[in-house]
């Protein structure tokens, strides 16, 4: 199981230690989500500050964004280092055109699904994006309780891959920690977002490690 420590929450007045922290603690990825404060009810940070945090790790940047109209900043995001973007197909923006922009820049195109959004909706989409980000609370604020009736989800878009022959990775992002961990590694989950679970945690290595071993 691959580990993103979502930067939601870590300390934003040392989020480049934070981020040093983390990467000496065995993290996989690094986890920064983009709020607008239209697409979801919080406002986070934007490409500058993920601009001048990207020298803090060699990990890749997993950027997540919550925002409306994605399309018009991926050649910010781009330039700010991020290493994969994936972005809401509940967004409005033209899905095709931002995935097309994305994978233009040599960055990795993933979709994300909210709680309430079918899984068969990226299905159209499977052939031409690299991840799917499965939302397992409502997207907006750390620190909810994990929703398990999501991860069917899981097994809905595994099911589809496979009679396709397509190979995606799927993360599941909220409420994941060592009480949940297993149940998102039994349901197939690749790479899982972890905020207060290893942020939080007395000894950040051996949360992340604890948690990679499922």
């Amino acid at each position: 199981m691959k580990i993103a420590p979502s930067l939601l929450s870590c300390d934003f007045s040392k989020m480049g230690e934070e981020i040093v922290r983390m990467d000496e603690a065995g993290a996989d990825w690094m986890h920064l989500d983009v709020m607008d404060g239209h697409f979801v009810p919080n406002i986070t940070f934007g490409a500058p500050v993920i601009k001048t945090v990207r020298k803090y790790t060699t990990r890749p940047f997993d950027v997540h964004l919550m925002i409306s109209e994605p399309l018009k900043y991926i050649d910010d995001f781009a330039a700010a280092g991020a290493d994969i973007i994936t972005f809401h197909i509940e967004c409005d923006s033209d899905i095709d055109e931002t995935i097309d922009k994305i994978r233009s820049k040599g960055i990795k195109p993933g979709l994300v699904i909210k709680p309430n959004t079918p899984a068969w909706t990226v299905f159209p989409y499977l052939d031409k994006i690299d991840l799917v980000l499965i939302m397992t609370v409502e997207p907006g604020f750390g620190g909810q309780s994990f929703m398990a009736d999501m991860l069917p989800k899981v097994k809905e878009i595994r099911r589809e891959c496979a009679r396709r022959k397509i190979e995606i990775l799927i993360e599941a992002d909220g409420g994941i920690g060592k009480d949940t961990i297993e149940q998102a590694a039994d349901a197939g989950i690749d790479v899982c977002v972890a905020g207060t679970a290893v942020f939080k945690a007395p000894d950040a290595q051996k949360a992340i490690s604890y948690l990679q071993n499922f």
